[in-house]
């Protein structure tokens, strides 16, 4: 077993596919789940999964032509819709960037949830072709989308999700 194999096998890797699977799974069945319910059970998930996709090993690949993605524009919509639905009137956030401009962003939790289900259906499919290249370019890409797209996601969920459900309390 060489270095990239044992990397791709790795408890940091099998750790996040068991939490992305959970997170998928749930997604997946969103309609049969209460707002409330959704909404505490993402309350819990969104720092594991955080956690877990900030431990990703730095993967070398040695054939990226195996990157795929999987989970269609469909696909993405029927989910969001569903989500959206699911907690509205609440999945409208407003977020500052850093950046020059201090203008509030409008957010959307839906559409963040949704863009993190994407991403990670998607590396548990390649990694489920279950060969040394697919695993290799499912940890790369994941880590790599982590950094760059549903790491950010995830913590602007977060602090939504917080507010709604402590807003009554404050």
């Amino acid at each position: 077993m060489n270095n990239s194999e044992n990397l791709t096998q790795s408890r940091s890797v099998l750790e996040l596919l068991t939490v992305s699977h959970e997170y998928c799974l749930f997604i997946e069945k969103i309609d049969t789940y209460s707002k409330k319910d959704i909404l505490n059970y993402f309350q819990k998930i969104i720092p594991l999964l955080y956690l877990k996709g900030s431990l990703l090993p730095d993967i070398e690949v040695a054939d990226d032509s195996y990157v795929e993605r999987y989970v269609t524009a469909e696909t993405w919509e029927i989910i969001f819709n569903s989500l959206r639905n699911k907690i509205k009137p609440d999945d409208s956030y407003y977020f500052a960037e850093f950046s020059d401009d201090t203008e509030a962003t409008q957010g959307s939790i839906a559409d963040n949830l949704t863009d993190v289900y994407q991403d990670l259906k998607d590396f548990e499919i390649l990694y489920a072709k279950n060969t040394q290249t697919a695993r290799e370019n499912a940890v790369f890409e994941c880590k790599k989308f982590f950094e760059n797209h549903w790491g950010i996601r995830l913590l602007n969920a977060q602090k939504a999700i917080h507010q709604i459900l402590f807003k009554k309390q404050n």
